[in-house]
């Protein structure tokens, strides 16, 4: 999972990266608001850490950006800047979470792994999942694409509903048979691939964007073509 950090002060910045990484995440860091703003648009990430005195854009104006492209996005402000009336702006502004400077690195990291379970807890009790024109209702079981129903058979629900949940991730043909098919991946077997391109066929077919993609010796990806 990718964090961004945006932190002005190098050295406070490298020791933050450092300590997140150890702790299995993978971490983008920028020392400006415009940068962060550039990177955003290109990729939405699930967490961004950010001080509110920020070089190009400040960090209140770059969190309100954020939460207006990305609700589910969550955010922790780290800053110098602690009264009451700074907090109370931060989070008029959608901040999920603010760590007055100076902190303990460990209340961070507990901070940041919680807001991280709750996004990964309310993805996964969502009962619309969404990419694009695409809804999967899951209390239904209804998949919609423009405002039209797809029928689809359970398996190929089953597999729809695994792909949305881990939209823009790199799933294998062995996480699929795993998840999916409760089975060890057979290489032997072309299953996987025949109900990939079922579900391609009704989710893409007559749609200029194609959202289920192949890359090919690594798996499918749903997504956004770029």
């Amino acid at each position: 999972m990718k964090i961004l950090l945006v932190e002005d002060e190098l050295k406070v910045a490298s020791v933050i990266k450092k300590g997140i990484e150890e702790n299995g995440f993978e971490v983008d860091m920028t020392t400006d608001g415009k940068t962060a703003k550039a990177r955003f648009q290109k990729h939405p990430y699930p967490l961004v850490i950010l001080d509110i005195l920020l070089p190009g854009i400040d960090g209140i104006a770059l969190c309100k950006f954020i939460k207006s492209k990305s609700p589910d996005t969550k955010v922790i402000m780290l800053t110098a800047l602690g009264t009451l009336e700074d907090k109370l702006r931060g989070f008029d502004s959608g901040t999920d979470d603010y760590l007055p400077k100076p902190f303990e690195f460990l209340e961070l990291l507990a901070r940041i792994k919680s807001l991280l379970n709750r996004s990964l807890y309310n993805e996964t009790n969502k009962k619309i999942l969404q990419i694009a024109d695409l809804e999967l209702h899951t209390d239904s079981k209804i998949a919609i694409r423009n405002g039209k129903k797809i029928d689809l058979t359970a398996k190929e629900y089953a597999l729809l509903e695994y792909l949305m949940h881990n939209k823009g991730v790199v799933v294998s043909r062995a996480d699929i048979a795993e998840k999916v098919w409760d089975i060890t991946f057979d290489t032997g077997t072309n299953v996987i691939d025949v109900y990939i391109n079922f579900l391609r066929k009704k989710i893409d077919k007559d749609h200029p964007v194609k959202l289920l993609h192949t890359l090919i010796g690594m798996g499918y990806i749903l997504k956004e073509a770029q």
